[in-house]
Formats: structure tokens, C-alpha cells, sequence
């Protein structure tokens, strides 16, 4: 698949206009190994669902209506988690169904979640993978609209719009580091790059799809083991994520589970504002000094998630997928 790009990232955030929030900014300062840094955060979070998936999922969802394909059967997605979010509000905004496939594992505060939305929840297998391969043969037999949690155009533009907003917010260059699962926000952050821009990728160390595709040259299936694994587990880079990077100022970091659970506290005990692990993971890059300011651009973290409780980390490491 080729890449995502500005011009329909643009008409994303025209489609969803006035449907999704249009999420605030946080200009403060972080302790990091090197001292405090200034920091803007996107606290994306704040979105409807807890989450940016819906920008995508209601982006794929009225594009489709506008091409006459979506029918009474609504739409269907298998996810982690937050992708089913996404698509269960999305589904709620246009008024047509919700089925969504997760594995067993995800957690019960996402299950909780969607069944709160109204989506009819079928969890199968112990991985995304599993779920997935569900999701297909349920959409063949329905003819329900099938979301990518990551890999579609539409779902990637929508995730663009988040970039959209940050260029009218906060003067650039901007060095814009984001917690990389398939590679939906990372690749649609890309397609809006402007000239001067940088995007950076973090990862844990044991969920690193773009760390093994750069490394390898082109997107490989990876092992998972990291706490972040419920949100940040797809076990290969999507295509459209590493078509829309190819040659643009994009780089990779990785970070431990325990600096990713320890910039988690950071976030709390500093902001009272509660994230995943893997939303964690892009605050972890700049407070261990895997990524550290540029005189000449703007440092932003984009908290992209929040759907997680207060309880212990290891609880909620076992599902996959996005």
C-alpha cells in the first residue's frame, strides 16, 4: 500500500469536524536525566473514548457512507483495545452498528468500555493476530465494513488530523515524538510534516515493530514482551505506516518496560494525568534523554491514550494488538 497523503489527512479532518474534540495543549517543563525541558504535550487523551483512534475510525466511517459502502451491517474491527474504542464511537456518532473482535487477554476496563458503547464484543484467541483473522471471516460473512486497526488509509489520515492541529497550535519546527504500535499515528503525523519537522518513534523495548523494520528494511514480524503489549502490540509495522516514512525526517528510539512504567508515575505525581503504558513510552524517550531538545524546534509528546486504571502495571500485559 502506498503512503498516506496531506491531502487526505485534510479531508479527514473535514469529515470529522464538530464530531470529535479538538484536543487542548500543555506547555509546562519535565524533569528529565539532563535537567528540566520544555515540553508541549497533546493531551489526546481527552478525546472521546479515551483515545485517538475515533479520528480515523469516524474519518473511514463516513467516507465509506459517502461511497455507498456502508450498509445496515454496520462496521466491524478487531483490536487490542483502543482501536474497538474508536470504532464503537464512531459507530455511535453515524448512527450504524459496532461489532468489534478482541482477544481474550485485552483489558477488562476496554472490554467494559465497548460494551458501554453498545458494540457487540466477541473475544477470541490471546492475540491480535488471533482476533483479527476473526474479525475477516466475520466481515465476509456479514458484509459489515472491516476497520484496520492501523493499516488502512483512511483510519492513517484520520490519525493526521492530530498533526493538523499541532501545526496551528504550537509555532514550528516541531520534533514531535509519538508511541509507535502499527504505525497509524506515526505514519499519519508524517504525511503532515512540514519542512523542519521531525517525528521520533518510541517504543519499549520488547513491542518495537519499527526499531526490527528499520533495521531491517522493510517491516518484519517481531516478538512481544512488554507491559505496553495491550495497546502497543501489533507484531508488524503496517505498510502504509512505512510508505508514508520513507525518506522523511523520522527516527526510532526504544525505552525499558521499567523507564516506560516510571515516566507513567512521572506523569501522575507531576500532572495528576493518568496515561497507558504505551502512551507512557513516548514521555519515557524524553526523560531518560533518548531524545533531547533541538535549539531550533519545539519539543511535543503526544499523549495519545488513557484507557487504563491505577492498578498494577503487570495486569494489564497480556493482550496484543491495536
Amino acid at each position: 500500500m502506498g503512503p498516506v497523503t496531506l491531502d487526505e489527512v485534510v479531508a479527514a479532518r473535514e469529515r470529522i469536524a464538530g464530531s470529535l474534540r479538538r484536543t487542548p495543549v500543555l506547555r509546562t517543563a519535565i524533569d528529565t536525566v539532563d535537567g528540566p525541558v520544555d515540553v508541549v504535550f497533546k493531551l489526546e487523551y481527552l478525546q472521546a473514548g479515551g483515545c485517538f483512534k475515533p479520528r480515523g475510525s469516524l474519518n473511514a466511517v463516513r467516507h465509506a457512507r459517502d461511497e455507498g459502502l456502508l450498509d445496515d451491517a454496520g462496521v466491524l474491527v478487531a483490536s487490542g483495545g483502543n482501536a474497538a474504542i474508536g470504532a464503537a464511537w464512531a459507530a455511535r456518532i453515524a448512527a450504524t452498528r459496532c461489532t468489534v473482535v478482541v482477544p481474550e487477554t485485552a483489558p477488562q476496563v476496554k472490554v467494559d468500555s465497548l460494551r458501554a458503547l453498545g458494540a457487540d464484543v466477541h473475544q477470541v484467541g490471546d492475540r491480535y493476530q488471533h482476533a483479527a483473522d476473526a474479525a475477516a471471516e466475520m466481515a465476509r460473512r456479514s458484509g459489515a465494513l472491516l476497520l484496520h486497526a492501523y493499516d488502512q488509509p483512511d483510519i492513517v489520515a484520520g490519525a493526521g488530523t492530530i498533526g493538523l492541529e499541532l501545526a496551528d497550535d504550537v509555532a514550528g519546527p516541531l520534533t514531535t515524538v509519538v508511541c509507535v504500535g502499527g504505525g497509524g499515528l506515526l505514519g499519519g503525523l508524517t504525511a503532515v510534516q512540514r519542512p523542519g519537522d521531525r517525528i521520533v518513534g518510541a517504543e519499549p523495548i520488547g513491542s518495537s515493530c519499527l526499531r526490527h523494520a528499520i533495521d531491517a528494511g522493510r517491516p518484519v514480524p517481531v516478538e512481544l514482551d512488554s507491559v505496553a503489549a495491550d495497546s502497543l502490540g501489533a507484531t508488524r509495522l503496517g505498510d502504509i505506516c512505512w510508505s508514508t516514512i520513507a525518506g522523511r525526517a523520522v527516527t526510532s528510539v526504544v525505552v525499558s518496560d521499567a523507564d516506560l512504567i516510571a515516566a507513567r508515575g512521572h506523569l501522575w505525581d507531576a500532572f495528576r494525568i493518568l496515561v497507558e503504558p504505551g502512551t507512557a513510552t513516548a514521555v519515557a524517550a524524553v526523560l531518560t534523554g533518548a531524545v533531547r531538545p533541538e535549539p531550533d524546534s519545539t519539543l511535543c509528546v503526544v499523549l495519545c491514550g488513557a484507557n487504563t486504571t491505577l492498578g498494577p502495571q503487570r495486569s494489564e500485559a497480556g493482550a496484543s494488538g491495536r
